[in-house]
């Protein structure tokens, strides 16, 4: 948990999927809002889907008790994915040869920060009296 300028970062570690498969979880709520972002986790149908709806739901627990942020303000900001080991298991073949099978890992980070609010545009009295006529 690193907070730097109304950001705060999760990071779940060794993962058992591969980076590509937990890429195409982490592409869907990147630049989200929290909120529609754990809808999209709770109903994917991707496996992984479960451990990165608790990474993000850790990462605004963070957000929350730690850095007192607002939650109905919270977007994610970055989701993105790393490699982690991999294991190495091999696999009985023919004529007493053996195939490499390989199981990855992976490293996930979420940052999350706070909405900008976007500035009120401040209307003249020209365009509240063409307003008001319509």
């Amino acid at each position: 948990m690193v907070a730097s300028k109304k950001q705060v970062k999760a990071v779940a570690r060794t993962i058992r999927i591969s980076p590509q498969k937990l890429n195409l979880v982490a592409e869907t709520i990147r630049g989200l809002k929290v909120d529609k972002a754990l809808a999209q986790l709770t109903f994917s149908r991707k496996r992984v889907a479960g451990e990165v709806k608790k990474l993000l739901t850790g990462a605004i627990a963070n957000a929350e008790n730690n850095f007192g942020m607002d939650i109905d303000n919270l977007i994610v900001a970055e989701a993105y994915v790393g490699k982690a080991m991999v294991m190495k298991r091999w696999h009985a073949a023919a004529k007493g040869s053996g195939h490499r099978i390989l199981k990855p890992f992976s490293n996930m980070t979420i940052v999350v920060k706070e909405a900008e609010k976007a500035p009120v545009k401040k209307t003249t009295k020209k365009e509240t009296t063409q307003k008001e006529a319509k």
